[in-house]
C-alpha cells in the first residue's frame, strides 16, 4: 500500500497480524505505478489504495490502475473508491476483464449516509463470495433492513445526489483558489477535501489557532506530511467561516525559520 494514505488500512492489519510493506509516493504525492512492480515468486499477497487517495485528494485513471492490475494477475487488487464521485473516474467497469480486481463504495461521502455505514463491494463471483464466507467474523457494521431501505433510496434520488456532489466541488474549488490566495499550496483534489501546505507557516500552529476559533482541520503528526493539513468542505457559509478564520490565524503565526 502507499506510505501516505488512509489510516485504517495498516491498523487493520496490525490487528490481524498482515505483514505491511509501504511503497513511497512520489515526491509531488502522486502514485507511481512503476514502484509497485514485483516478481511473482514475491510474498507480497494483494495490493491496497484509495483512488482517489486519503488524505492527498489526488486521483488515478483508470488506465494507470489497469497496469498495476496486470503488474499483479495473481494477487488480489483491492481499490477503495470512497471518494471517486467528487471528480475521479471509478474502475468497475474494468471488473468483468480482471479477476483480480474488488471495488470498494462507501455512501457515507458522495450519499450523505454517514450514520448508517452502508457499504458495498464488486467484484468477479469467486472474490464476494471468499468475502461472504467470512464477513459474519470480522463485519463490524452488519447493515439492518433500514439501512438497506436508506441506501436504495440514496441510489434511485438522482437529483440530489448531483446537487450535493456539484455542491461540494463547486466549494472544493473555491476554497483551493482562495487558500492559493493566502499563499498555500493546494494539492489537485478529486475529494471532498483538500489537502494543504504553507511555505511559511506551521502547519500544527495553524490548526491549533484554527482550533481556538472552533474551526476544525486535520494535522497529521506523521513523516513527509506534518506540514500539511485536510480541510474538508462544508456547507457555503462554513466554508466562508473557515477562510476568514485562516486569514486570521495567519496575521498571529509566527514564521517558519
Amino acid at each position: 500500500m502507499p506510505d501516505i494514505n488512509y489510516g485504517f488500512y495498516r491498523v487493520y492489519c496490525n490487528l490481524y497480524g498482515i505483514a505491511v510493506e509501504t511503497v513511497p509516493l512520489t515526491d509531488a504525492m502522486t502514485l507511481d505505478v512503476d514502484a509497485y512492480r514485483r516478481s511473482p515468486d514475491d510474498s507480497v499477497a494483494g495490493v491496497v489504495l484509495a483512488n482517489p487517495n486519503a488524505p492527498t485528494g489526488i486521483g488515478l485513471a483508470p488506465k494507470s490502475i489497469e497496469v498495476l492490475l496486470r503488474l499483479h494477475p495473481n494477487r488480489v487488487v483491492l481499490v477503495d473508491e470512497a471518494y471517486v464521485d467528487f471528480g475521479g473516474e471509478s474502475v468497475i467497469p474494468l471488473i468483468s476483464e480482471h479477476p483480480n480486481l474488488l471495488v470498494v463504495h462507501t455512501l457515507s461521502r458522495s450519499r450523505s449516509l454517514a450514520r448508517l455505514r452502508i457499504g458495498f463491494s464488486c467484484g468477479q463471483s469467486h472474490l464476494i463470495e471468499a468475502l461472504t464466507r467470512v464477513k459474519s467474523s470480522f463485519n463490524a457494521y452488519p447493515l439492518d433492513r433500514l439501512a438497506i431501505a436508506g441506501g436504495i433510496a440514496a441510489y434511485q434520488d438522482t437529483d440530489y445526489f448531483e446537487r450535493s456532489r456539484q455542491a461540494i466541488i463547486g466549494s472544493r474549488d473555491g476554497v483551493s483558489l482562495a487558500l492559493e490566495d493566502l499563499g498555500f499550496k493546494v494539492l489537485p483534489s478529486l475529494a471532498n477535501f483538500v489537502f494543504v501546505h504553507h511555505s511559511r507557516f506551521d502547519a500544527a500552529d495553524i490548526a491549533a489557532g484554527l482550533r481556538d476559533r472552533s474551526v476544525l482541520v486535520r494535522h497529521f503528526n506523521q513523516a513527509r506530511i506534518e506540514q500539511y493539513l485536510r480541510i474538508t468542505m462544508g456547507t457555503p457559509d462554513q466554508c466562508a467561516v473557515l477562510l476568514t478564520a485562516v486569514g486570521d490565524v495567519l496575521k498571529g503565526c509566527d514564521p517558519l525559520s
